[in-house]
């Protein structure tokens, strides 16, 4: 029987795309390829968010990587301290890095007491980024369903009052576009934004400070659990200056 021309270019051309597709996605997985590249879009100030999930971090290291600024988790809930802060918190400022800290917000504790836990751990330094309060869905919140979403935006703003009037400046709030669209999008324009959106760009109509475009950077300079590092670009130069 006589070999079909048409049939085996029809098959070699699908294994090429099937190893094409394969080979992108190892790509993207493991940090190599990623979805977005905000510098093509003139947003060169970049810079990281880490936790205790980075582990030990070599601050030396870590900063000379083409960043300019890092924020790193102070504090969650109405209790818990991350591990890593103290020594990040001590670590990064003896780096050119401008910093910042944030705390992840709970649906379950009170604005105000959170907002006691930060301002006790966070000892503001000279040239400190404006705090940022991490506010997503979590456990067993999946969805604004899960939650009283007016009784979430009353304990948020007494949080971000109380973080104005301690460190003179307003907070920042961090985003998913699920608790951007239900819980901040109408009530806190006095804050800035830092929305998260590691697939795509940002909706062309939302006005942010901060892009989370990336979460599976790799970087030199840490060791922990987390093989990978959240990426940010800020979207004016002047938020460093303030």
């Amino acid at each position: 029987m006589k070999n079909n021309p048409l049939l085996i270019n029809i098959l070699i051309a699908l294994a090429c795309l099937i190893l094409l597709g394969g080979s992108l996605c190892a790509a993207f997985y493991f940090g190599i390829l990623h979805m977005n590249y905000p510098e093509l879009n003139g947003y060169t100030i970049k810079g990281v968010d880490v936790s205790s999930y980075q582990g030990d971090i070599d601050w030396d290291v870590l900063s000379s990587q083409e960043i300019d600024f890092a924020y790193i988790k102070a504090t969650e809930g109405s209790s818990t301290v991350d591990r890593c802060f103290e020594a990040n918190w001590q670590g990064a400022s003896k780096t050119d890095l401008r910093i910042g800290a944030y705390h992840f917000f709970s649906f379950e504790s009170s604005g105000e007491n959170q907002a006691k836990l930060f301002c006790g751990t966070v000892k503001a330094l000279p040239d400190m980024l404006p705090p940022v309060i991490d506010v997503e869905f979590y456990g067993s919140f999946h969805t604004a369903d899960d939650i009283n979403v007016e009784a979430v935006k009353k304990e948020l703003r007494t949080m971000v009052d109380i973080l104005t009037e301690h460190y003179g400046v307003k907070p920042v709030i961090y985003v998913s576009s699920a608790t951007y669209d239900t819980i901040v999008k109408d009530d806190f324009s006095d804050c800035g934004i830092w929305y998260r959106s590691v697939y795509s760009k940002i909706p062309s109509d939302i006005k942010w400070t901060i892009w989370q475009y990336s979460n599976r950077h790799v970087l030199k300079g840490y060791n922990g659990s987390e093989r990978y590092i959240d990426m940010n670009v800020i979207s004016d130069k002047t938020f460093l200056n303030k």
